[in-house]
Protein backbone atom coordinates (compact mmCIF):
# COMPACT_ATOMS: atom_id res chain seq x y z
CA UNK A 1 0.00 0.00 0.00
CA UNK A 2 1.42 3.09 -1.02
CA UNK A 3 1.73 5.66 1.29
CA UNK A 4 1.34 9.63 0.77
CA UNK A 5 3.86 12.47 1.71
CA UNK A 6 2.24 15.65 2.80
CA UNK A 7 3.63 18.01 0.18
CA UNK A 8 6.71 20.65 0.59
CA UNK A 9 4.20 23.63 0.55
CA UNK A 10 1.84 21.84 3.86
CA UNK A 11 4.51 20.84 5.77
CA UNK A 12 5.77 24.03 5.48
CA UNK A 13 2.38 25.15 6.72
CA UNK A 14 2.79 23.14 9.87
CA UNK A 15 5.87 24.82 11.59
CA UNK A 16 7.89 28.10 12.00
CA UNK A 17 10.37 28.86 9.56
CA UNK A 18 13.68 29.65 10.65
CA UNK A 19 14.24 31.67 7.62
CA UNK A 20 11.44 34.14 8.68
CA UNK A 21 13.82 35.36 11.15
CA UNK A 22 16.64 36.32 9.09
CA UNK A 23 14.77 39.69 8.69
CA UNK A 24 15.16 40.31 12.24
CA UNK A 25 19.05 39.07 12.63
CA UNK A 26 19.50 41.66 9.79
CA UNK A 27 17.80 44.43 11.11
CA UNK A 28 19.65 43.96 14.52
CA UNK A 29 23.13 43.94 12.90
CA UNK A 30 21.86 47.08 10.97
CA UNK A 31 20.88 49.16 14.24
CA UNK A 32 24.13 47.79 15.89
CA UNK A 33 25.79 49.69 12.85
CA UNK A 34 24.36 52.35 13.15
CA UNK A 35 24.38 52.95 16.74
CA UNK A 36 27.95 52.15 17.03
CA UNK A 37 28.60 54.43 13.75
CA UNK A 38 26.17 57.63 13.87
CA UNK A 39 24.22 56.70 16.96
CA UNK A 40 20.71 55.33 17.00
CA UNK A 41 18.66 56.96 19.59
CA UNK A 42 17.30 55.01 22.25
CA UNK A 43 13.80 55.99 22.12
CA UNK A 44 13.68 54.15 18.94
CA UNK A 45 13.86 50.43 20.58
CA UNK A 46 11.19 51.62 23.18
CA UNK A 47 8.99 52.50 19.78
CA UNK A 48 10.13 49.19 18.59
CA UNK A 49 9.43 46.99 21.24
CA UNK A 50 5.86 48.59 22.09
CA UNK A 51 4.65 48.43 18.74
CA UNK A 52 6.16 45.13 17.88
CA UNK A 53 3.82 43.94 20.99
CA UNK A 54 0.73 45.68 19.87
CA UNK A 55 1.29 43.76 16.00
CA UNK A 56 1.43 40.79 17.86
CA UNK A 57 -1.36 41.18 19.99
CA UNK A 58 -3.18 42.59 16.95
CA UNK A 59 -2.32 39.26 15.06
CA UNK A 60 -3.20 36.98 17.91
CA UNK A 61 -6.78 38.69 17.96
CA UNK A 62 -7.29 38.34 14.39
CA UNK A 63 -6.35 35.00 14.42
CA UNK A 64 -8.61 33.72 17.41
CA UNK A 65 -11.71 36.22 15.28
CA UNK A 66 -10.77 34.06 12.40
CA UNK A 67 -11.02 30.77 13.64
CA UNK A 68 -13.98 31.90 15.68
CA UNK A 69 -15.80 33.04 12.56
CA UNK A 70 -16.30 36.91 14.03
CA UNK A 71 -15.21 40.09 13.05
CA UNK A 72 -11.27 39.86 11.76
CA UNK A 73 -9.57 43.28 12.59
CA UNK A 74 -8.70 44.67 8.68
CA UNK A 75 -5.31 44.05 7.15
CA UNK A 76 -4.86 47.97 6.87
CA UNK A 77 -4.63 48.19 10.94
CA UNK A 78 -2.40 44.77 10.49
CA UNK A 79 0.17 46.54 7.98
CA UNK A 80 0.17 50.25 9.81
CA UNK A 81 1.01 48.27 12.92
CA UNK A 82 3.86 46.79 10.76
CA UNK A 83 5.08 50.34 9.20
CA UNK A 84 4.98 51.73 12.74
CA UNK A 85 7.42 49.66 13.78
CA UNK A 86 5.69 46.50 14.52
CA UNK A 87 7.22 44.68 11.79
CA UNK A 88 9.59 42.88 14.42
CA UNK A 89 6.45 41.41 16.50
CA UNK A 90 4.10 40.83 13.11
CA UNK A 91 7.10 38.66 12.04
CA UNK A 92 6.90 36.68 15.34
CA UNK A 93 3.46 36.43 15.52
CA UNK A 94 3.16 35.05 11.65
CA UNK A 95 5.04 32.27 12.43
CA UNK A 96 4.66 31.26 16.18
CA UNK A 97 0.04 31.31 15.07
CA UNK A 98 1.08 30.88 12.00
CA UNK A 99 -0.97 33.51 10.62
CA UNK A 100 -1.37 35.69 7.53
CA UNK A 101 2.05 33.18 5.78
CA UNK A 102 0.84 32.38 2.94
CA UNK A 103 -1.94 35.18 1.30
CA UNK A 104 0.12 36.91 -1.40
CA UNK A 105 -2.12 39.53 -1.24
CA UNK A 106 -1.07 40.72 2.30
CA UNK A 107 2.65 39.30 2.11
CA UNK A 108 3.99 41.43 -0.74
CA UNK A 109 2.03 44.91 1.09
CA UNK A 110 3.37 44.08 4.60
CA UNK A 111 7.08 43.13 2.78
CA UNK A 112 6.83 46.94 1.40
CA UNK A 113 5.90 48.44 4.81
CA UNK A 114 9.19 46.67 6.49
CA UNK A 115 11.38 48.27 3.51
CA UNK A 116 9.30 51.34 4.23
CA UNK A 117 10.04 51.18 7.91
CA UNK A 118 14.12 50.22 7.47
CA UNK A 119 14.34 53.02 5.61
CA UNK A 120 12.82 55.66 7.71
CA UNK A 121 14.47 53.54 10.59
CA UNK A 122 18.12 54.68 8.66
CA UNK A 123 16.89 57.98 8.32
CA UNK A 124 16.04 58.92 11.41
CA UNK A 125 19.59 57.30 12.79
CA UNK A 126 21.09 59.60 10.04
CA UNK A 127 19.17 62.78 10.87
CA UNK A 128 19.52 62.32 15.04
CA UNK A 129 22.29 60.25 15.53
Amino acid sequence: MPTTRPSPRSRRRNGVQPAAFLPLALFAVLWVVLALTVGAPAWLGVVYAVASVVAFVLYAVDKSAARADRRRIPESTLLTAGLVGGWPGAIVAQQVLRHKTVKREFRVPFWITVVLNVLAFVAVCLLLG
